[in-house]
């Protein structure tokens, strides 16, 4: 008796070479289907997994403050300057949505950091800036002072100190370090002495900006853990900054004559069109990379330093909402002093108006408001203990100077 020849479950085809089957104890399947059974396995698998992927993408992107909400905190601590936050808000929502999508995307297209120029004069608020959002995105932020970096073998901080300040902002978390933010301030005072290269050596300009270049770039920085200078025996610990941003703040003083120039309005001279204030303090606004590098820093820093924002000089009236609307306004700050030792403090609004238009004198922008109201409470925080339960008022005359704080009972 001629014995059967096997057939596939699936198809019902027979056994052959081409096609063989391959037999369990329940069921026969033929090469082909087996074959077109992994396809669509595979198929399902990688639809499956993408759409993982989307979801989640979708979860760290609702996790991450949008560029809204980001300003509207920035907003609560700093008055004005609304092209600086919007510049500082998507630079950091973008940042940091980069660095997620990184951790759970395969995708081959990489997304590069977008680095921030701050340009603004002093007390315009380019550190309170940085420092507000570093401390509501809960990430580790280092201030460094250009000024005090040198090139490397000489007298002064190396560049690779302003890292180690970053792990130490961190509890010596390495992994928490490379997701953090650099504020690099007075970035201007590192300009080379002149547009052309210096012959001689430059260790606290153009020396500090090469020195500074891989680190902003993004590359492994060997750092000593606890700061200083590197020594033989010192045990260097290793941190990648392709994923830190940098922030850099300059006031760049005499950059508006740059402007001015390159735009043809010479400085002296008959016949010259005469800008107005508003034109004059706007001027900045119109600045450009070729600015930069006649002003004194390298063209290869500028080009890592892709987001430029102005901040503007504070006015008066802005100096009076500083003084009372934000979060931890001086207003605030000192009420709060006074209330510990049971005493009520008041300002009357000429004598706010008094300390704004003092401050503005001194040209010193909003940190001069301190110690001009340093000085005015100075004998009133002298004698405080001595006014519990009273209420101390500040007037216009207390600012001047001409006459004592009114003291009263306190209204029950």
């Amino acid at each position: 008796m001629k014995k059967e020849k096997m057939k596939c479950d699936f198809c019902g085809v027979e056994d052959s070479e081409k096609n063989p089957l391959i037999s369990g104890e329940n069921a026969t399947i033929c090469q082909t289907c087996a074959k077109s059974a992994y396809e669509i396995i595979q198929k399902h698998k990688s639809e499956h997994e993408e759409g993982e992927v989307v979801e989640l993408a979708e979860d760290i992107v609702q996790k991450i403050l949008t560029p809204k909400e980001l300003k509207a905190i920035l907003d609560d601590y700093v008055i004005g300057q609304d092209k600086a936050k919007k510049v500082l808000s998507v630079a950091v929502y973008n940042h940091y949505k980069r660095i997620f999508m990184q951790e759970i995307s395969d995708d081959i297209t990489e997304l590069t950091k977008s680095n921030v120029l701050l340009i603004g004069p002093t007390g315009s608020g380019k550190t309170l800036l940085a420092q507000t959002i570093a401390k509501y995105l809960d990430v580790p932020l280092a201030i460094a002072d250009a000024t005090s970096l040198t090139e490397a073998g000489y007298v002064g901080d190396d560049v690779e100190n302003v890292v180690t300040r970053l792990i130490q902002a961190a509890d010596g978390d390495i992994k928490k370090a490379e997701q953090g933010i650099i504020f690099i301030d007075e970035i201007d005072k590192i300009a080379r002495m002149s547009e052309n290269r210096s012959i001689t050596r430059d260790v606290s300009g153009e020396g500090v900006q090469q020195a500074l270049l891989k680190i902003v770039e993004g590359s492994l920085v060997n750092v000593p853990p606890k700061g200083g200078r590197k020594h033989p025996g010192q045990d260097a610990v290793q941190l990648d900054t392709t994923n830190v941003l940098f922030i850099c703040g300059g006031a760049f003083d005499g950059m508006k004559d740059i402007i001015a120039k390159r735009q043809g309005g010479n400085i002296l001279g008959f016949n010259q069109d005469k800008k107005t204030k508003q034109e004059q303090d706007n001027i900045m606004e119109l600045i450009e990379a070729d600015d930069l590098v006649k002003y004194g820093l390298i063209p290869e820093l500028i080009g890592r330093l892709h987001m430029t924002a102005v901040l503007q000089e504070i006015d008066e009236d802005a100096m009076m909402h500083i003084l009372k609307e934000p979060k931890n306004s001086l207003v605030k700050q000192y009420t709060k002093l006074f209330k510990i030792d049971g005493v009520n403090l008041e300002f009357e609004e000429d004598s706010l108006k008094e300390i704004a238009k003092a401050a503005k004198m001194r040209k010193t922008g909003a940190r001069g408001l301190r110690s001009i109201l340093e000085d005015i409470m100075l004998d009133v925080m002298y004698e405080l203990p001595e006014y519990k339960g009273k209420t101390v008022t500040i007037t216009k005359d207390v600012v001047n100077k001409t006459e004592l704080p009114k003291v009263a009972d306190a209204v029950a």
